[in-house]
């Protein structure tokens, strides 16, 4: 499905450089990719690591390309849209991962009938891991659709979303190893506390919640049932969730959510 088409993208970051890798490890020909990143050291390390074309011009990028992602900073979206106005014809398919910006604001950039897929993955990417919600704007067709879940699937798993639950993923996964790196962090602190050498605390934090997010997947249980399965009556992680409810845990990760997504919603806004 996708070794007929030419994929370009608008950016060459830590998420473009994970798709990469999915794109080839999935058996897209590096000459089929194409990148456009202004830093010069970027394009060298991504051209000598991946074999893949590299170039400073964005334009390029949208004359010669089936697909174009834009793995671009939602800051700069509108100087880049503008910068690419008469390069992109209706035959494009355009894939942003840019947070907060919506397929609309895109689409009124250019041709009428442009079709665009929005996508919020995560950094687990780079492990090819992620966690990505797409969702298509108002001109994308099912091909396209499917298209999308192809390219993002090399690097994870996907669902697909309504457009207006864009905000809330990225305030959820698309921040969440951050909020879940911190988490491993105080665990691994708090064995440190309790006499533990560092690297053997992180080293069982890290596990734990690896092994636990993997346990809850295969499995399918709801993290209440699986929870039960280790809190014994009276015992040590009884104590423990009890303190963890003491101190809001709990509210406190909803309002990081909470927080992220109405973030979204205002980078989206401007």
């Amino acid at each position: 499905m996708l070794q007929d088409k030419t994929i370009g993208f608008l950016g060459g970051g830590n998420m473009a450089e994970a798709l990469i890798r999915g794109l080839l490890a999935g058996g897209v020909p590096a000459a089929d990719l194409v990148v456009a990143e202004p830093l010069a050291a970027r394009r060298t390390f991504l051209s000598e690591r991946y074999g893949v074309k590299c170039v400073a011009d964005n334009t390029a990028i949208a004359a010669g390309c089936d697909i174009i992602i834009l793995a671009i900073k939602p800051q700069v979206a509108g100087a880049v849209t503008r910068e690419l106005e008469g390069s992109v014809s209706s035959g494009k398919l355009l894939i942003s991962i840019m947070a907060g910006v919506k397929t609309a604001t895109i689409e009124a950039a250019f041709p009428g009938g442009t079709r665009v897929v929005r996508v919020m993955p995560n950094t687990p990417a780079l492990i090819l891991e992620a966690a990505s919600a797409i969702a298509p704007g108002a001109n994308a067709t099912a091909e396209d659709i499917s298209l999308t879940r192809r390219i993002f699937e090399l690097t994870g798993k996907t669902w697909q979303v309504d457009e207006k639950l864009m905000d809330a993923v990225t305030g959820l996964s698309g921040s969440g190893p951050a909020y879940v790196l911190t988490f491993i962090e105080a665990l691994a602190d708090a064995g440190v506390k309790n006499g533990l050498p560092r690297d053997a605390a992180l080293g069982l934090a890290a596990q734990t919640v690896f092994g636990t997010a993997k346990l809850l997947l295969e499995t399918h249980d709801h993290p209440a049932v699986l929870r039960d399965r280790v809190t014994s009556p009276g015992g040590t992680t009884i104590a423990g969730l009890h303190a963890l409810e003491q101190g809001g845990f709990r509210g406190t990760v909803i309002n990081a959510v909470d927080a992220a997504t109405a973030r979204s919603k205002e980078l989206g806004a401007k």
